[in-house]
């Protein structure tokens, strides 16, 4: 073999290397593509896992929703349509996340009503608890009022007894 033989095969097989590779690097790409589509969407087995989250064996939807998702990506078709294309075919329960449009945006606005109104029972709450404190501080700190003739005469009717007392004992 000559130089320009050995050259020849030399740059064949770094080629043949190079195309090789190009092939293993795109499907690794769409394997990633596949498994950020697959998280959008969920495993109809009735698990209730994510598609590329589902731990049974031998699921009997989850194979074949991959497969399926596989076929896409690979044809290259756009992230929408494959989304679309099984809402299509299982409905809007294969979405993992409910569209932010129509009756399914209150699954989106509930938590923070919730929040909302919480938050004002809550406050609502310690205020009528610290109301009910210092009206209680209020009535304690405060001694009941004694009518001035009421006491006198209570003192008065205290030492006629008194009086009386002493002169049954001092008669004898």
């Amino acid at each position: 073999m000559t130089n320009r033989h050995k050259l020849i095969s030399i740059c064949a097989v770094c080629l043949g290397i190079a195309l090789a590779i190009v092939p293993l690097r795109v499907v690794a790409q769409k394997t990633d593509r596949a498994k950020s589509l697959g998280t959008k969407l969920m495993c109809m087995c009735g698990c209730g896992q994510i598609l590329t989250q589902c731990n049974h064996i031998n699921c009997p939807s989850s194979g074949p929703m991959l497969k399926e998702l596989d076929m896409h990506v690979t044809k290259g078709e756009a992230d929408d349509l494959i989304i679309q294309d099984f809402v299509q075919e299982y409905g809007e329960k294969v979405l993992s996340a409910p569209p932010a449009t129509g009756f399914n945006s209150i699954a989106w606005y509930i938590p923070g009503f919730a929040f909302v109104i919480g938050l004002a029972i809550v406050v609502m709450v310690i205020r009528l608890w610290r109301q009910r404190d210092v009206a209680r501080v209020a009535t304690a700190g405060a001694a009941p009022p004694v009518p001035h003739d009421s006491a006198s005469d209570l003192i008065d009717a205290r030492l006629e007894r008194a009086r009386k007392q002493a002169d049954r004992e001092t008669e004898d």
